[in-house]
């Protein structure tokens, strides 16, 4: 009698054991097959960056705003200062908001130069922005070399267009 007591109480032990395991949620992301939930998560993470954006208007233009250099340079003008120092001020009223820098220069030189130097370019301003008081963290490089021409002619103003940093901001 004892025995099946026993052997009861441990089967019910094990029924409820394996029914918490069943009825445990899982998290949704992306290639976990569940859909909706990813889904549902990206929604609000795209509603919140509106409801940021529209916050901060026309400090998310500011934000934006490119820096140029001169031929072959990777050196901040001061104008270029100006406007980081903009950029670090606001970053600083927006800590949620990191920012990736993006080299360029213009179509002249080897593809290889272009990017090591769209690098340099990129590394200054994210380095000036660091010695603001940017954390590290919210700043990343990329470098595009000659490969994103805003404007494709063949000119000095052109040249001087393509000769810049861009600035995306992400939320």
């Amino acid at each position: 009698m004892m025995r099946s007591r026993i052997l009861v109480l441990s089967m019910l032990v094990l029924m409820l054991s394996l029914t918490g395991f069943g009825c445990a949620k899982k998290a949704g992301g992306p290639g976990d097959g569940s859909g909706s939930s990813w889904e549902e998560q990206e929604r609000a993470r795209l509603e919140q960056e509106r409801a940021l954006r529209e916050k901060m208007g026309q400090a998310a233009n500011e934000l934006a705003q490119m820096i140029h250099f001169a031929f072959d340079s990777s050196n901040l003008t001061p104008e270029a200062r100006q406007i980081l120092t903009r950029k670090a001020e606001i970053m600083r009223q927006y800590p949620q908001i990191k920012v990736i820098v993006e080299g360029n220069c213009d179509q002249r030189g080897t593809a290889e130069y272009n990017l090591a130097l769209g690098e340099r370019r990129a590394q200054a301003a994210a380095q000036y922005l660091s010695n603001l008081g940017i954390g590290a963290d919210r700043l990343s490089t990329v470098s595009y070399g000659k490969e994103r021409p805003l404007d494709p002619s063949n000119s000095e103003a052109a040249y001087a267009k393509n000769r810049r940093d861009e600035f995306r901001a992400t939320y």
